[in-house]
């Protein structure tokens, strides 16, 4: 392939990575999506290049990684919400109670059951 080939994969993979971090930032699962295939044929491509210059590629690399670190947070904060609505989901279908003993109960809900505080 010719120089100038490897030149303009590079520029294309820089701009798309810079794309794919305004949608991890901005939380467009959407665009992230999108951009995934372009991402893969364009890395498959540069790694078939062989003489490719050494500072363009730890560019490369550098934002590669800076982006994984947004792929890793942003599913972390969506495991985060995940077990937080599932945990909401069990707050509204059971309560937690203590017998006389100390003992642990769970007790289940009907569906369209209601609980009334009593003093």
């Amino acid at each position: 392939m010719p120089e100038d080939n490897a030149t303009d994969l590079i520029a294309a993979l820089d701009k798309l990575l810079s794309e794919e971090r305004a949608a991890l930032i901005g939380g467009d699962l959407d665009q992230i999506t999108r951009l995934a295939p372009q991402k893969e044929a364009l890395m498959t491509r540069l790694g078939q290049i062989t003489d490719l210059e050494r500072q363009p590629v730890a560019d490369l690399q550098s934002k590669i990684l800076r982006n994984q670190a947004l792929f890793d947070h942003a599913l972390e904060g969506i495991r985060t919400v995940s077990r937080r609505l599932s945990a909401l989901r069990k707050v509204r279908g059971t309560l937690d109670i203590y017998d006389q003993s100390g003992a642990k109960k769970s007790v289940t809900f009907k569906d369209g059951g209601s609980l009334e505080k009593r003093a």
